[in-house]
């Protein structure tokens, strides 16, 4: 009987593989030998060759070897052993905090030791702090002949033993499959996948260590285009997958589309027109649209959602509309009641704050079909909200949601062998490269204009010790008739602290602005006590709104033309630009104050200039995506989307065109290789792409 082939083995089957050790290689998922081959170093140390101790550069990594001179222990601040070592060219500290008493014999003067670590420099000479070091009695031991690789480890598992076992890997490396088409490998001139593998796992000394460190080096490339590529060719999968299944296709003349654009006092801008259409087109075809919208803060994305609601009943069917928070769904709420009820069309809202009787009574008119959209937050996914005929689900700010979340509230709309069109919106702008990535799956438009007459806002950074003069701005402006905000964040701190800082900023100001009307808005009040003040201020009843972060978006007050954020080096720049989104909304000049706590971090300041430069949302998310990575830009380190394991999507990005092309080729021509190249890079991560 053929033996089965060692790298598709189960990881115990490599020698000294316990089960205690087998569950520590489990958490870092290895649990085949083949898993071994793409555990990849996070860093390499250069151990071919030896250092002259008076060449040696403070941070540099080094192979050192020398004759010790003296050996001592001290007690300063703690218990130590210093050892000097010197080799003719200078001398060199070693200084070790943890040893025995057998360390301190061994390191007698005369005895030779080669040693290697971070070279420090203190005030007085060159330091390694705990290097590794063996002592040489007779004849120096070889050099090694490649780079030495450090690997992402677990609590009881050395480096030497994952070294072994990952050697021991690349011995059955013949084994592994090219699932690469030989033709686009010539064609694109890549790296064989077999030899990428042997140079990362063991570098000869003539590899570049910066390149390797980097990422950029042609073989670490070779293995982040694959993983890009099997990323790309899973979306496309689901895109395919998508497309043959049935949706119901609204074939409407746009009468109530064109009602409500009678009624309104302004005209849609020319981005907003171009989007609605390609919706039209989308939600007219039998297949389920799931679409992208993106726009700038202001651009006008909730009209364009309202269309796509009013195609969607005047087919006969009924929409969901879904955001992140309560006042976000209480905006959307008030805005679809106010385009809506002039034409009978019923619009129901749905929250976890409502009465019994009322949320009965709601939840009734969906199973009757009398409501014709339901509006709330993570209420509409409970298992008794039940809609007749759901045909549209509309979900704003997507990121905030997880994908179990998502997938619920498209599954109700399954009816029939039919699911519901999705149209997903974000305030957040998304870097071209990240959309192209993460949502390659989906069809994106973007609203990239301004309703005309928005002003532009001018953006001002001042310590927080120029309170007193902000102070008093606020009051100039508001005895101009204009209203204002102050933005309290503890984003660091638990939302209890947030609030309190809110309530003891609204004291402070209640007593230093006596002659002002001050209103306080945070996370912890019940949703009618937020609703109200909300409504006051509004209304013009209030001339100063303190506030959490609970304001970042749907807060619609086109008088507000003054926005103060507290201690804003504490925000990402997203959370900046869409808190500064609330104010010039009206046709007044709006002004931002980012109120920071010095000194500025170098993070923190690049964050802040980059706002006062531009207003231009897609220019500040890509600044935001190369200060934070594409993980906390997209908001996916809770959802597992986009954790990839060896591209770096800021640093690969130029790779993306050619993984596009390749992908489509892979499709058309060799769609034998799709499933391989998916499983063996996204595995169980696949279940993300089906929402």
């Amino acid at each position: 009987m053929p033996q089965p082939a060692v790298l598709s083995q189960d990881i115990t089957s490599l020698k000294g593989v316990g089960p205690k050790m087998a569950e520590r290689l489990h958490k870092l998922k290895l649990y085949y030998v083949k898993d071994l081959l793409f555990h990849l170093p996070l860093r390499y140390q250069d151990c071919t060759r030896i250092y002259p101790i008076g060449s040696l550069q403070a941070g540099q990594e080094a192979l050192i070897e020398g004759c010790v001179n003296h050996t001592e222990v001290i007690i300063r601040s703690r218990r130590m052993m210093i050892c000097q070592i010197s080799d003719g060219t200078g001398s060199i500290t070693l200084r070790f905090f943890h040893f025995s008493n057998a360390q301190r014999l061994a390191l007698s003067k005369g005895t030779k030791i080669r040693c290697f670590g971070e070279i420090r420099r203190n005030s007085y000479s060159v330091e390694i702090i705990h290097p590794e070091y063996r002592i040489i009695k007779n004849n120096p031991p070889p050099l090694d002949d490649s780079l030495t690789p450090t690997y992402p480890s677990t609590e009881g598992l050395q480096q030497r033993t994952l070294r072994r076992l990952c050697q021991e890997a690349l011995q059955h490396i013949d084994e592994l499959d090219e699932l690469l088409p030989a033709e686009l490998i010539q064609q694109y001139q890549l790296l064989e996948l077999h030899k990428a593998l042997q140079i990362i796992h063991s570098p000869t000394p003539n590899c570049s260590v910066d390149a390797l460190i980097s990422g950029s080096h042609p073989a670490q490339q070779r293995l982040a285009f694959e993983e890009l590529l099997a990323h790309h060719l899973s979306l496309l999968k689901f895109k395919v997958k998508a497309k043959q299944q049935k949706a119901p296709a609204f074939k409407t003349q746009g009468k109530l589309l064109s009602q409500l654009l009678r009624q309104l006092p302004f005209s849609l801008t020319q981005a907003q027109q171009r989007v609605i259409k390609e919706i039209q087109q989308d939600i007219s075809q039998a297949s389920p649209m799931v679409r992208l919208v993106q726009g700038d803060v202001g651009s006008g994305k909730t009209l364009v959602a309202a269309a796509a609601a009013l195609h969607a009943i005047e087919a006969g069917y009924q929409v969901a509309l879904m955001a992140p928070t309560e006042l976000l769904a209480e905006q959307h709420y008030q805005s679809f009641k106010k385009w809506l009820e002039p034409m009978d069309l019923e619009v129901t809202w749905i929250s976890g704050n409502q009465t019994a009787r009322e949320r009965r009574s709601n939840i009734e008119n969906l199973l009757l079909g009398i409501s014709h959209i339901a509006i709330g937050t993570h209420a509409l996914f409970q298992d008794d909200v039940q809609f007749q005929q759901l045909g549209l689900i509309i979900i704003d700010e997507q990121h905030r949601f997880g994908v179990q979340q998502r997938l619920r509230l498209r599954e109700k709309g399954y009816q029939g062998g039919q699911y519901p069109h999705q149209l997903i919106m974000t305030a957040t702008p998304i870097p071209r490269t990240l959309a192209m990535t993460a949502y390659a799956d989906l069809d994106y438009s973007i609203i990239d204009e301004l309703p005309p007459g928005r002003q532009a806002i001018t953006t001002v950074a001042l310590a927080n010790t120029r309170r007193p003069e902000i102070i008093e701005r606020i009051r100039h402006a508001c005895k101009q008739g204009r209203q204002a905000y102050w933005v309290c964040t503890l984003i660091e701190e638990s939302e209890a602290l947030q609030c309190e800082a809110a309530e003891d900023t609204w004291a402070f100001l209640q007593e230093t602005l006596s002659e002002l009307k001050i209103g306080l808005v945070h996370g912890r009040m019940a949703s009618d006590e937020k609703e109200k003040v909300m409504q006051q201020f509004k209304q013009g009843d209030l001339h100063l709104l303190v506030a959490t972060t609970v304001i970042e978006v749907g807060v619609d007050v086109p008088n507000a033309s003054l926005m103060i954020i507290e201690n804003a080096e504490r925000l990402g720049l997203a959370q900046l630009h869409q808190l500064r989104g609330r104010v010039g909304r009206g046709t007044e000049a709006s002004s931002c104050v980012l109120m920071y706590q010095a000194p500025l971090s170098k993070n923190g300041r690049k964050r802040i200039d980059a706002l006062r430069k531009t207003t231009d949302g897609f220019e500040i998310a890509q600044i935001d995506l190369e200060l934070r990575g594409p993980g906390e830009v997209l908001g996916t380190k809770q959802t597992g989307e986009m954790q990839l394991r060896i591209a770096n999507l800021l640093r690969d990005k130029s790779l993306l065109p050619k993984v596009q092309r390749i992908a489509n080729q892979i499709v058309q021509n060799y769609p034998e290789c799709v499933e391989p190249l998916i499983d063996r890079w996204m595995r169980d991560r696949e279940a993300y792409g089906s929402v």
